[in-house]
């Protein structure tokens, strides 16, 4: 795996190193040792799948205040997002900030969000399918959300 910094500390674009033959490709898309290896603790307890029928689906931004915060893993395995990451934590050099990448079943790439950032998505084609691993569970309840549109994030 490889693993690539972007403007926000801690939210980092993880691209797969596939092994190719005849056949076709083998790929990790995942490994703790290797996250811990590169400085990052990833160890995922719950795999979510959003299913989004039309392109133009806006979701986000969603997180999870203290003390139920989680850590995620985007991969799209159908279709193609515009993915986005914003920065909620106040200590943060990077506070109210947000990158973006696009994320796409044939660029098989990754976005790793940490506790504290806040993740949403556009869908780009039909047929999307985004897959989540999850540290730790969500917790129902405690959803918390952002509008993608808040003049303060400009």
């Amino acid at each position: 795996m490889q693993f690539s910094a972007t403007g926000i500390t801690g939210v980092i674009v993880t691209d797969i190193e596939p092994v190719c033959d005849a056949r076709g490709a083998f790929a990790r898309l995942q490994c703790p040792e290797e996250f811990a290896a590169a400085g990052y603790a990833f160890s995922p307890v719950q795999t979510s799948l959003s299913r989004n029928p039309s392109a133009g689906t806006l979701r986000g931004m969603h997180y999870q205040p203290a003390g139920y915060a989680e850590t995620k893993l985007v991969r799209v395995v159908s279709g193609r997002i515009f993915d986005v990451a914003l920065d909620l934590r106040t200590d943060s050099p990077t506070y109210l900030l947000w990158v973006s990448v696009e994320l796409s079943a044939q660029n098989a790439r990754a976005l790793f969000i940490p506790h504290g950032v806040a993740h949403g998505f556009l869908t780009l084609e039909p047929d999307t399918d985004v897959h989540y691993q999850i540290s730790p569970a969500f917790q129902p309840g405690h959803e918390c959300g952002v509008r993608w549109d808040d003049p303060a994030l400009e």
